[in-house]
């Protein structure tokens, strides 16, 4: 489960992207995943990001087994070229079990989605650079002692070590995209589309009460396989990242099997819903 942002306080986790960060349960199932929420959404005095709204019960609201006049959007963009056959039956199956229910399916268009894993991954790695800069070795965590007194070689040793190679790469971009000649180019302008982005999903559930649609294009991966493929590994995120710059919130559950491994279908709300 992704809540929405400031639903759950962030107060204690290491910050990586302070516009996106959310904490959310891994769970058995549903059930549990409502259980958990139940108690660590609410707002927290020592998080200025923390939402001060009423905590509704969210298990009660799993009681029911029909659907009747839930309205659910299925959105073009993410059935789109890209998606695997059998990833796109899965979920495809398993909206049309959720029709069965009594639940009404139309299509939705969210026409800025194209854009989403450029935007997350520029604010991302943007504020990541900035929030990773803490970690010199001087205040807290990890220090390794310098190679004589030069306080320079402290940092660099402590950061050599302390972060891995995916780290080290995220640092670079977000560094260069907020570098003099650059910020506006890039970090500036995924922030106004951001904007667009949020708008798309405003329109969207003027129309439905919740989003439909595939966690993933393909079905995993070998672990390993993509390791040497950075851009790869982040399209592997294709589905999934609209969600944070968007500000919605996001549950993702197995809906059945292609080639003997699960698929994911993730039902996407609007904000605090």
């Amino acid at each position: 489960l992704k809540p929405t942002y400031g639903r759950v306080s962030r107060y204690g986790l290491i910050a990586l992207v302070s516009s996106f960060d959310s904490i959310g349960p891994l769970t058995h199932d549903v059930w549990d995943a409502g259980l958990v929420l139940n108690v660590i959404a609410g707002h927290d005095p020592r998080d200025s990001t923390s939402v001060d709204a009423p905590v509704s019960d969210y298990v009660p609201a799993m009681s029911g087994e029909r659907l009747d006049g839930v309205r659910l959007g299925i959105p073009v963009e993410y059935f789109a070229q890209g998606i695997e056959p059998g990833v796109e039956k899965a979920v495809l199956a398993a909206i049309a079990h959720l029709q069965a229910l009594g639940a009404q399916v139309e299509e939705v268009s969210l026409p800025h989605t194209d854009y989403a894993i450029s935007i997350y991954y520029l604010i991302l790695t943007a504020e990541a650079s900035s929030n990773l800069a803490r970690f010199d070795g001087i205040r807290f965590g990890l220090s390794e002692p310098p190679e004589g007194s030069d306080i320079i070689q402290r940092y660099l040793q402590t950061r050599g070590k302390g972060f891995g190679p995916e780290v080290k790469r995220r640092i670079m971009l977000g560094t260069f995209a907020l570098s003099a000649g650059y910020y506006d180019a890039y970090y500036l302008r995924a922030q106004r589309v951001r904007t667009l982005l949020r708008q798309d999903f405003a329109r969207a559930f003027e129309r439905v009460d919740a989003l439909i649609a595939p966690v993933s294009p393909t079905p995993a991966f070998r672990l390993g396989e993509k390791v040497d493929d950075p851009l790869q590994m982040y399209l592997s995120d294709i589905h999934v990242v609209a969600a944070n710059p968007g500000g919605v919130c996001s549950l993702a559950v197995p809906c059945g099997f292609t080639e003997g491994l699960p698929v994911g279908m993730q039902i996407i709300g609007s904000a605090l819903d």
